[in-house]
């Protein structure tokens, strides 16, 4: 089933169950008010849930416009870098060597997960120096987490997959990190897709804790980026939540990244500009692409084999504040 969040006026929004069609919708207020309640109690909500997604009794037709993210806010929201292709490119675009665990030690950092962005948001600019980026990302949301789950055990706890635009100032990037603490006014609110799907609607495509499905990313209309989300997914979701759990448990609510998926292949193009940039300065020794500019359009989306559009695209101007 898929699930969104409508506006209605309120911070965590209304939960709708979204028809197959992705043209209707199921107010889902007489199971749980908001995806957050759904989530605290998911044993009882999901076959209500399930069953109004399998009717169409009250459905209203849809505009994404009225959508927020399915999640407006979040106890916990980890992204990855699982894909080390990425990690690989952008640390030589800033000189950086990766780590000497790059394959065997997930990295993780821990974002903003207050303000989250809805699928036509626009993407604020402050300032264009700061070097505006988009990352196409992969997340999932997961239950009530214990602290020690294995990988093994990992798949029970997933609820929920999204796509994301995880936003990057990287020209703030450099002088953060050299500070030995981490991102933080690099990485602005995070947007993600209109609907939320329970793995079993990915069918065939969600396995080993992967999607095996491409994500494509447009600017301004033109394809950047068609990569592979499966393959190359270094560390599954399973092997990220057996990392965040080493030491403490998670909430329900709790969304996990995958990090800019990426692909070795450069036919393949970027989820990122910065992996192009550097790609540029390995090729001739400058970037030649610039970073988004105010009044440029990112799209983000998935489909299935048969082309059905799953997640409801992403789609956001850059604005100037």
């Amino acid at each position: 089933m898929r699930l969104a969040t409508l506006r209605d006026g309120s911070r965590d929004g209304a939960l709708i169950v979204v028809l197959r069609d992705g043209q209707r919708y199921v107010p889902a207020r007489s199971v749980a008010p908001n995806l957050q309640s759904a989530l605290d109690d998911w044993e009882r909500c999901a076959p209500l849930l399930r069953t109004l997604a399998d009717g169409e009794e009250g459905a209203l037709p849809l505009s994404i416009d009225a959508l927020m993210a399915p999640l407006p806010r979040a106890y916990e929201w980890v992204d990855g870098s699982a894909y080390l292709t990425h990690v690989r490119l952008v640390r030589k675009a800033r000189g950086a060597e990766p780590p000497p665990t790059l394959e065997t030690d997930p990295l993780v950092y821990q974002g903003g997960s207050g303000t989250f962005l809805g699928p036509r948001d626009p993407i604020p600019m402050i300032d264009p120096a700061w070097g505006v980026d988009f990352e196409s990302e992969v997340v999932v949301v997961l239950g009530d987490t214990p602290a020690g789950t294995t990988a093994a055990d990992a798949a029970r706890h997933v609820r929920l997959v999204m796509l994301a635009n995880d936003v990057t100032l990287r020209n703030l990037i450099p002088d953060e990190l050299a500070k030995g603490f981490g991102f933080f006014c690099s990485k602005p609110s995070t947007a993600f897709s209109p609907f939320a799907l329970t793995p079993d609607e990915l069918g065939d495509a969600w396995r080993d804790g992967r999607v095996h499905l491409r994500l494509r990313t447009e600017v301004d209309g033109v394809v950047v980026g068609d990569t592979d989300a499966g393959p190359e997914m270094h560390f599954s979701f399973y092997d990220l939540v057996a990392h965040l759990t080493k030491t403490r448990a998670f909430t329900a609510g709790t969304l996990v990244g995958s990090g800019t998926v990426a692909n070795e292949d450069p036919a393949r193009g970027v989820s990122c500009l910065a992996e192009r940039r550097t790609r540029e300065i390995l090729a001739g020794g400058k970037p030649v692409t610039p970073f988004l500019a105010a009044g440029q359009v990112v799209r983000i989306s998935m489909a299935d084999a048969a082309g059905r559009d799953l997640f409801g695209d992403i789609v956001q101007r850059v604005e100037r504040t």
